[in-house]
């Protein structure tokens, strides 16, 4: 494990978060304080409905939904803060446990840095002003810059501190999270439909979903984890007949 390569990352993660998050925030459009403050009790609490990803050292959790639907409805300044404090929560240790202060900068860096990127894009002129854009690409596209602003420096600063191959730890992380990441984004436009007939409070009942998602996630990885376990088991077995 190279720790100078990994603090520099981590360094320049930390920069790059800044300075994408104040140009997100000099963007900003107008406040909407009682929708981030729902926003941000739903996702700072699932944030702590954590899935264990198999073969990975790192977990996922189920609160993206409601960070996209900070970055599509809110302003910059109230999306990047609810993401970075739910990271905050969904990084915190246990009782007795050490937290871990480097881990805890590189994910809140990170996840600020992929937020900014996305608000950026969503509420680009560009995008916003086209007649040829519908809100499912909009929101698809927002969705998609958060998957690579995670995935990618997470692969990286796990090739650094392992000294593994950058390319097939990405892909074993977008292959385990890239359907969840579609998910959301489905679950995120249909809270924005929600929105614009029923009201924002509405819109925030899908925490029930959410929830299911979280229950079956879990079901599914931890099967996975046995299958990991039982074919070195069952491989012994066979050579000893």
């Amino acid at each position: 494990m190279n720790t100078r390569h990994t603090k520099t990352f981590i360094g320049a993660m930390t920069l790059a978060a800044a300075g994408s998050a104040t140009f997100a925030g000099l963007a900003s459009h107008t406040l909407h304080p009682y929708y981030a403050l729902g926003l941000l009790s739903l996702a700072a609490g699932t944030s702590r409905m954590k899935v264990k990803l198999p073969g990975i050292e790192g977990n996922m959790s189920v609160n993206l939904p409601f960070l996209l639907a900070a970055i599509v409805n809110l302003s910059a300044a109230e999306a990047v803060s609810i993401v970075c404090v739910s990271t905050m929560v969904q990084c915190w240790p246990k009782r007795g446990v050490k937290l871990k202060t480097e881990q805890m900068v590189f994910n809140v860096s990170m996840m600020a840095f992929a937020s900014s990127l996305a608000e950026l894009l969503f509420h680009s002129p560009w995008l916003q002003g086209s007649s040829w854009t519908p809100a499912q690409l909009a929101i698809a596209l927002a969705a998609g810059t958060m998957f690579l602003g995670q995935t990618v420096p997470v692969a990286a600063i796990v090739a650094l501190s392992s000294d593994g191959a950058m390319a097939r730890i990405w892909w074993s992380l977008a292959h385990l999270s890239f359907p969840y990441f579609v998910v959301s984004s489905g679950m995120s436009f249909m809270m924005q439909t929600v929105d614009h007939h029923l009201g924002w409070a509405a819109a925030l009942a899908v925490f029930p979903v959410m929830y299911g998602i979280h229950r079956s996630y879990v079901t599914y990885f931890a099967r996975a984890v046995e299958a990991l376990r039982t074919v070195p088991l069952t491989r012994a077995a066979a050579a000893g007949v």
